[in-house]
């Protein structure tokens, strides 16, 4: 047998096994068998949990026993901090995963649990956390306002759905002392998956789909909140941040992406425009994502790109995915 056959059968008659366990079987260098190990990870003939020397090593068809954690919260006596740590000892994160994922959670979860000690009106509140496999998943529920009535409410907007576009441009919150509304949008981008759901409407941001979805469903009391990332995720916050707060503006949120289906597939009206456009003075780039919209009218176009351009010219204003309709409409109306 070559070296990878004699890892593979090593692992499938006792695992977990240390590098250190394989290379002494072995008798070979950790340098060397490393290089054989990273080529089992990535065929997925071998799995890997843990990270540096806590590291352990699975056969690829191991079924892994999933790690759990659940707390009921009273939210007003919570402190996120402590909350993520008792989830951190109980997982193991520190050793189970890599820097970058861990970080990742570590953000994630403190971001949307001190939301919902702060906004959402209620003491009633729980978290959970599971570590498998192949991701490390977290959810956090509470009974209260729910997050898009809070922010209909608070700025007096016509209904929820109008609260969630305003979401996800950022930068918006109900309690400014204390938020810079940034939280969910940046988890929204560095988890694989990243679910809102309070009231009617649930949205999901789903990073390997490059989308995002909204649909109605059965009435939630309350938000909840669920994120997804996988183990051997690459991604870091570093890299979200400098996207959208970048060097350029002093490390600032000044840019955000909007993809504009998500309330309907075709916008006509000025009040359409208005709708899309607002807040979105606050920052210094804006890119217009037109994936899923079939078509828009000269009413709208003019709104946006002529009218709201003309009373901030120093906001970049970028168009992705424009069908060749939307984007006649858009050149017709700069002209």
């Amino acid at each position: 047998m070559n070296v990878k056959e004699k890892i593979l059968a090593r692992l499938t008659s006792q695992s977990p096994l240390t590098g250190k366990q394989l290379s002494q079987y072995l008798g070979i260098s950790r340098q060397a068998l490393n290089y054989h190990l990273k080529e089992l990870i990535a065929a997925a003939e071998v799995i890997k949990t843990g990270s540096t020397k806590n590291a352990q090593y699975y056969p690829g068809d191991a079924a892994l026993p999933s790690s759990t954690f659940s707390r009921k919260l009273e939210l007003g006596a919570a402190d996120e901090n402590n909350v993520y740590e008792l989830v951190v000892a109980t997982l193991n994160l520190k050793s189970e995963l890599k820097t970058n994922v861990e970080s990742i959670i570590h953000y994630a979860f403190t971001e949307m649990l001190n939301n919902a000690i702060d906004h959402a009106k209620t003491d009633r509140g729980t978290v959970s956390a599971t570590l498998d496999q192949g991701t490390v998943n977290f959810e956090i529920r509470d009974y209260g306002i729910g997050v898009f009535h809070s922010i209909a409410s608070t700025f007096q907007l016509e209904d929820e759905q109008t609260a969630m576009l305003e979401l996800i441009k950022g930068k918006i919150t109900t309690m400014p002392s204390a938020h810079s509304g940034e939280g969910i949008f940046f988890t929204s981008k560095i988890a694989d998956r990243f679910v809102l759901r309070s009231h009617r409407t649930c949205m999901e941001w789903n990073r390997n789909r490059g989308d995002i979805f909204v649909s109605q469903i059965r009435n939630l009391k309350g938000t909840q909140v669920q994120f997804s990332i996988r183990r051997t995720a690459r991604q870091t916050l570093k890299e979200v941040f400098d996207e959208f707060a970048p060097e350029d503006y002093d490390y600032q949120f000044q840019k955000t992406r909007i993809l504009v289906k998500l309330l309907q597939s075709e916008y006509i009206s000025r009040s359409e425009g208005r709708r899309l456009t607002h807040n979105l003075h606050k920052f210094q780039e804006v890119m217009l994502d037109f994936k899923g919209v079939n078509s828009i009218g000269q009413g709208f176009a003019d709104e946006v790109f002529r009218v709201f351009k003309n009373q901030y010219p120093e906001i970049s204003i970028e168009v992705t995915n424009a069908n060749s309709a939307v984007d006649a409409m858009i050149r017709h109306v700069k002209v």
